[in-house]
């Protein structure tokens, strides 16, 4: 049987979501597109050699338990779950004094409330996987509100850094309950990535598929590897856990796990 993986936020072609299917796809996993619109998520699907496309809407409490249904129903397990759908980011916001609240609350629906209660739903079947992985893609945006660091641009979305920042917040308690699952729970920070070809971003950010390979690399992690850590690429950045560190580096290969003291590894 092969493994299958459901990932939020694939409704465009150029976007990081479909980026990620395609790679997981090209090793033999079985994707699950999701978006709000089931009609660009079925037309993503239908180039991928296996896969489905479900209407799913972080707000929208109904969708995703059909979608919940429908993993157990069919595949009984979930291998892979990528938090991947995002809220638009505010970077017209100068700061947080300058916030439009409403914002604030639909980022944090989208980017985090509505993945946990996703991945509450969808428990049942990534217990039922052998070693499942959870990825929530997050952003060094949020590293301003823990640490302080002067991030530039960032620094001109609030919403978006605080919604990530509750997300990396959440990828740690995550990470922490299930410590003695064979789960492992990791976010992950793309980069800038060239995901709106019409905006010209591609001349200042990297394509879509480099940016997935990060992803892919924690949603495929061997067991024993890290739990509860914030990578960019595969280093790390951001400890969630007590007791980590980095544990790998941009020139490993992805497929072998790191080497040295790990973070927080599960046993299994």
């Amino acid at each position: 049987m092969s493994k299958t993986a459901l990932i939020t936020g694939t409704s465009r072609a150029a976007g990081l979501g479909f980026a990620v299917a395609r790679l997981l796809s090209e090793q033999d996993y079985h994707v699950i597109l999701t978006a709000r619109d089931l009609a660009r998520a079925e037309s993503l699907a239908a180039r991928l050699p296996d896969a489905t496309a479900l209407r799913l809407d972080l707000t929208d409490l109904s969708t995703m338990t059909a979608a919940a249904g429908y993993v157990a129903e069919t595949f009984g397990r979930l291998d892979v779950l990528i938090n991947n759908a995002s809220d638009a980011v505010d970077f017209a916001t100068l700061s947080a004094l300058d916030a439009d609240l409403p914002a604030v609350q639909s980022a944090l629906d989208i980017d985090v409330l509505g993945p946990w209660q996703l991945t509450q739903l969808l428990l049942p079947s990534l217990k039922a996987a052998p070693a499942a992985r959870i990825v929530n893609v997050s952003s060094v945006s949020a590293l301003q509100i823990s640490t302080g660091l002067d991030l530039g641009a960032s620094l001109r979305a609030p919403a978006h850094s605080f919604a990530k920042h509750a997300l990396n917040t959440l990828t740690g308690v995550l990470a922490s309950a299930l410590r003695n699952t064979p789960i492992l729970v990791n976010a992950v920070d793309p980069g800038e990535t060239a995901t709106h070809p019409e905006r010209g971003d591609e001349d200042t950010a990297r394509p879509a598929r480099e940016s997935a390979r990060g992803v892919v690399w924690a949603a495929t992690l061997p067991g024993g590897a890290p739990t509860g850590g914030l990578f960019r690429d595969s280093d790390l950045v951001l400890s969630l856990l007590p007791g980590t560190e980095n544990t790998a580096g941009p020139d490993r290969d992805r497929s072998e796990p790191a080497a040295g003291k790990p973070l927080a590894r599960q046993d299994q």
